[in-house]
């Protein structure tokens, strides 16, 4: 028996995973239905796979999918965890952003014990959860002290519509500092702009104590996250450049192919 697999949210990166179904690539999946912001392209996603196209998630969730992949957006998240996750259908989440709100996260956790379901927190484009968390949990155990932090590296117009916005980021000729704070901080300035921030802390120190830095680079493609957990006697560096977002989508199809695979790595 196939596991059944639905997808809310039909841009770039929800279909790089209908992609690698159709392609092949998650032969333990059957993939039952697809919804997103615009009826077209929900449309366009299920000609090519041959699913069904959903108006809603609750139409979505009456093909009874064990498995939703949210590829939409932070209000996707906020609209649909709680009542998917009460039904006992897992989610597999790439807007992290979402539990910003740490009353929220707290209320996704309470729903997914209601439904005995599960929450998966995709890599997206930072990853090494499993490291930053054994960091962590040794931290804890033998009460350490933990320093926890995420430097980005990002292009100048990243930061548009921002309030660290300048136009003078355009011109500068060296990399310019545009944010130094915490993790809660950084979820306040960057509310569109925090997946890795809010992934970063919640598996290691919290929003309070996980440092943050953005720095402006001249014609700089992409994202360069180096993110970073130190105890005594133990140092982890996890550090992603990517001149794509595509990386986001294939971490989603590569925990899907982990869950069901006879090997797991962690």
């Amino acid at each position: 028996m196939k596991t059944k697999l639905g997808i809310v949210g039909c841009g770039f990166l929800g279909n790089i995973v209908a992609d690698a179904w159709k392609n092949g690539l998650l032969p333990d999946y059957e993939l039952v239905g697809v919804t997103s912001r615009t009826r077209a392209s929900a449309e366009a996603t299920a000609a090519k796979t041959g699913c069904a196209v959903c108006d809603t998630v609750d139409a979505l969730l009456a093909l009874e999918p064990e498995y939703i992949v949210e590829a939409a957006s932070v209000e996707a998240v906020r609209a649909m965890a709680l009542p998917v996750l009460r039904r006992g259908v897992n989610l597999v989440i790439l807007s992290i952003g979402a539990f910003a709100d740490l009353a929220f996260y707290e209320q996704v956790q309470q729903a997914a014990r209601e439904g005995s379901a599960k929450v998966h927190l995709a890599s997206g484009a930072i990853g090494g959860f499993d490291v930053l968390q054994t960091v962590t949990l040794m931290a804890q155990a033998q009460q350490l002290e933990e320093t926890a932090g995420i430097e980005t590296h990002t292009g100048a117009r990243g930061f548009r519509n921002t309030p660290v916005w300048a136009e003078h980021l355009l011109t500068d000729t060296e990399k310019t500092t545009v944010f130094t704070g915490n993790a809660k901080e950084a979820i306040a300035t960057f509310p569109r702009r925090v997946n890795v921030a809010v992934a970063t802390s919640l598996a290691t120190t919290g929003p309070e104590t996980t440092g943050v830095t953005m720095h402006s680079v001249p014609n700089w493609v992409g994202d360069d996250h180096r993110i970073t957990a130190e105890i005594e006697g133990v140092k982890a560096v996890v550090d992603i450049c990517s001149s794509t977002s595509a990386i986001a989508g294939w971490s989603a199809v590569s925990l899907l192919r982990n869950l069901s695979s006879p090997v797991c790595f962690y």
